[in-house]
């Protein structure tokens, strides 16, 4: 039998857990091995069981704590574990908010090779740990996930409908979710209504095998000002089902000033191409950073944590140090909320995002706030910023960067250093691929200053702000 084999399947016995690694997961060492284990926390004395060998590392799960860490609380949601969202709900949210900061502080130093002085600041923490997103999406499934429980006491039990969020692991099977603690009330009533209702009146549940049945997703938003928004996402377009489903929700719900639908007959989940319905309120929930008015639509993107994106956009405005004199380019701007934000202290900013209706959102962002010195371009930013541009609107004089988790394309990283920006701030919800693109730029700008910000409690994700200044 092989090495491999021999460790795949074996229990090592009273191991501690001694720090937090990739992907959240906690680490222990033993045999000179590192073993990463979901749900653990540091100070644990565990059992481990090997569920899979990997070349220079093992992967475990818990199977017995002997001696719990004095960093674990008591998860509070019924679904942890199961769910695989709220990862971190075992650690006590101070320990939460250290190791987000030393995964900052390692992504910089062992990725982006920064190895000299710059001034890292303290990570600004949540004030809400809980009912802090301002978005969820469930999906609707004919056979829900079926827990231990209840496989021992019926074998033959069949799989029920279910709503809720996608079993890790499994793209068919969902996990019925009672109530979830990431979105405030009546976000849980919405669900469990739709759910209530379809099932009385049978209306299928989608089977994503055989792409069959009615109820494909629901998307819930809501604002600070306790708004809702309902976009029902169905596979065909049967009007008196919507209008069942969704008149019971604006009979119900005062709170519910938005109802969108979608039909979606297509093999996969993607909304991209497809144009939401409006069958009952206004176009768009609208919400204030600062003064400012956004509008969001039903596929706008905007920060899910409505409280820290204003945080998070002041750090941006901070670093951009504008003095009214400047051209911005605010590059993968989305609905063009930070270009928005930091217009009235620059001369001229100019937004770039690929998503057409995104480009549309942000230019009436820019609308209804009265700024007049904005300009939205769409298109894939590695082609359209560039010279031409350039000749048009001005040379940057500072950048500043939101791209998605994969980080900026390599074209666009050259296209930087060939300006004349002074300074860059660059966000990202994922500082291993940020602090990739610091290494990358380092010939011609230096990092100077990072502050990361929790946007996501009780996950192990976190937003990072930096400022690069030309060297």
């Amino acid at each position: 039998m092989s090495r491999k084999n021999k460790l795949t399947g074996k229990t090592f016995e009273k191991v501690e857990i001694t720090d937090v690694g990739a992907e959240g997961k906690a680490i222990a060492k033993t045999d000179e091995r590192v073993i990463f284990i979901p749900f653990g926390a540091p100070g644990d004395i565990v059992d481990v069981l090997i569920t899979r060998h990997r070349a220079k590392f093992l992967e475990g799960r818990i199977i017995k704590i002997h001696k719990e860490s004095s960093m674990r609380v008591k998860p509070f949601c019924e679904h942890f574990i199961i769910c695989g969202g709220c990862k971190w709900q075992h650690l006590d949210y101070a320990q939460q908010l250290k190791y987000k900061q030393k995964q900052v502080t390692d992504n910089l130093q062992r990725i982006g090779k920064v190895d000299y002085d710059y001034k890292l600041n303290r990570i600004i923490a949540s004030e809400e740990t809980q009912l802090y997103r301002n978005k969820l999406e469930f999906t609707f499934s004919h056979q829900r996930w079926l827990y231990d429980e209840e496989m021992k006491k019926d074998k033959k039990i069949k799989n029920p409908e279910g709503l809720g969020f996608h079993m890790p692991g499994y793209f068919d099977k969902v996990i019925d979710i009672k109530k979830c603690r990431l979105q405030p009330e009546p976000s849980n009533e919405i669900r469990l209504a739709i759910k209530k209702l379809a099932i009385k009146s049978g209306y299928g549940f989608f089977d994503i095998r055989k792409k069959e049945g009615f109820l494909r997703n629901v998307i819930i938003r809501n604002n600070l000002a306790g708004e809702f928004m309902v976009i029902l996402v169905v596979f065909s377009d049967d009007q008196e089902k919507i209008k069942t489903l969704l008149d019971h929700l604006d009979e119900n719900f005062p709170q519910v000033r938005f109802l969108y639908y979608i039909v979606n007959s297509k093999k996969n989940d993607s909304l991209d191409n497809l144009d939401p319905v409006l069958y009952k309120g206004g176009s768009y929930l609208s919400e204030t950073i600062d003064g400012l008015k956004f509008n969001i639509g039903p596929k706008s993107f905007y920060q899910t944590n409505s409280r820290q994106a204003e945080t998070l956009y002041n750090i941006a405005g901070k670093f951009a140090g504008l003095s009214g004199k400047e051209t911005v380019y605010d590059l993968y701007t989305g609905t063009g909320t930070i270009a928005n934000f930091l217009a009235d202290k620059a001369k001229n900013v100019v937004g770039i995002e690929y998503v057409d209706e995104a480009v549309e959102h942000a230019r009436e962002n820019s609308r209804v706030n009265g700024i007049k010195n904005t300009e939205f371009i769409p298109g894939d930013v590695s082609k359209v910023f560039n010279e031409d541009l350039f000749s048009k609107y001005g040379n940057p004089g500072v950048v500043v960067t939101d791209p998605p988790r994969a980080g900026m394309h390599p074209k666009v990283l050259e296209q930087i250093k060939k300006t004349e920006a002074s300074r860059i701030v660059y966000l990202s919800c994922n500082p291993a691929t940020q602090a990739r693109d610091i290494e990358l730029l380092s010939d011609m700008y230096k990092l100077t200053e990072a502050t990361p910000v929790d946007m996501f409690p009780h996950t192990q994700h976190v937003e990072n702000v930096v400022l690069l200044e030309r060297v």
